[in-house]
């Protein structure tokens, strides 16, 4: 398998809810919500980086459309990492994640690396790092 991840879709309860707090919360950029006229087919696209995109698709259609029955939600399963370029930028993305309405698992701080990391969680409870690495500075 060649590295080509060109998606990462999240599982929502509201679509509504996600759009609002991914587009206007955190500022990325969307359509908005696509698909509605096909069965299961509401989604919404956000941009990241150069071909990736972050999906937001509500759970039950991630499930049968994978087939598999839903399960229960758990924040431990994985997490996303938002890498930035400095401990102020950790700082300023986890207030933006705050007043967008994202529950703040683990302030930014000092972490045991050398780098500087915190946690938050959106509003379906997907768990984010957000994090300076002084070896994976982000090139803008």
């Amino acid at each position: 398998m060649k590295p080509r991840i060109t998606v990462i879709t999240l599982g929502v309860d509201d679509l509504d809810r996600s759009v609002r707090f991914y587009r206007d919360g955190l500022g990325l950029a969307t359509e908005g919500i696509i698909g509605k006229e096909f069965e299961n087919g509401a989604v919404a696209f956000f941009d990241l980086q150069a071909g990736l995109k972050l999906a937001v698709w509500p759970r039950k259609s991630l499930a049968k459309d994978s087939g598999l029955p839903p399960g229960p939600a758990s924040a431990t399963e994985f997490s996303l990492g938002h890498n930035v370029a400095s401990r102020s930028e950790a700082d300023a993305v986890m207030a933006q994640a705050a007043a967008a309405g994202a529950v703040i698992v683990k302030p930014a701080q000092e972490t045991f690396w050398g780098g500087y990391a915190g946690y938050f969680q959106d509003p379906d409870g997907h768990l984010w790092e957000v994090v300076w690495n002084p070896g994976l500075v982000p090139k803008e």
